[in-house]
């Protein structure tokens, strides 16, 4: 009987073994067929070594890496289990995995990007302060600049989405993702009692619940 493998670096190590055209240890990723999880259920349906929900998991670490995020550039193409081009990026694609990358760096700690970021802000600040030559005058003009109000920005106006009947979700089905500030079109690939499983367009695979999907 085969060994389970229970962490994503070993299931991702068997995709790799099995996928070679498709998916990659290192070197530059492949952006992978939106819906490509169901492809591999069932191409590894068979394997008791890999079970559906250390795939997902194993699938979701992939996708969420920077080397891939680093792939999904507009004009690139996404590719099936055999290496096959099916589908081509689109810029919102593209600005969507560029502002993960990002998001992810900040989060775990990319140091030199957040440093470089603080000093222009900081460069920013100084260019914009009057210089102080030691007259009242100046100083009293500086502190009215400083206190006085900014106007307002004019707040979005909000997007109108459609909450789904949790009984009408299904695998396959196209929808929208309440996903930070802005919702994101997905494909629902498994639908487990409140908790509801999307692929984003980026790629990225994610848990979330029925409250969060719309039409």
């Amino acid at each position: 009987m085969e060994t389970k493998k229970n962490s994503s670096k070993e299931i991702i190590a068997l995709l790799v073994e099995k996928f070679p055209e498709c998916f990659s240890a290192e070197g530059p990723a492949k952006p992978l067929k939106v819906g490509i999880f169901q492809d591999l259920a069932e191409k590894l349906a068979d394997d008791e070594a890999v079970s559906k929900t250390r795939l997902r998991q194993a699938l979701r670490h992939y996708t969420s890496s920077w080397r891939y995020l680093k792939s999904i550039k507009q004009g690139s193409h996404r590719v099936d289990l055999t290496g096959s081009q099916v589908a081509e990026i689109d810029q919102e694609q593209a600005d969507y995995a560029a502002k993960s990358l990002k998001e992810s760096q900040e989060k775990f700690g990319n140091k030199k990007a957040k440093d470089k970021a603080e000093g222009q802000k900081k460069f920013a600040k100084s260019s914009q302060a009057p210089k102080n030559k030691g007259g009242d005058e100046k100083k009293q003009k500086y502190k009215n600049v400083k206190s006085a109000k900014r106007p307002a920005k004019k707040p979005q106006e909000p997007v109108n989405l459609t909450p789904v009947d949790s009984s009408t979700l299904k695998e396959g089905a196209t929808v929208k993702v309440k996903f930070g500030n802005a919702p994101m079109s997905a494909i629902i690939t498994e639908v487990d009692g409140d908790d509801v499983h999307v692929q984003l367009q980026s790629g990225m695979v994610i848990k979330t619940q029925v409250e969060n999907i719309f039409s």
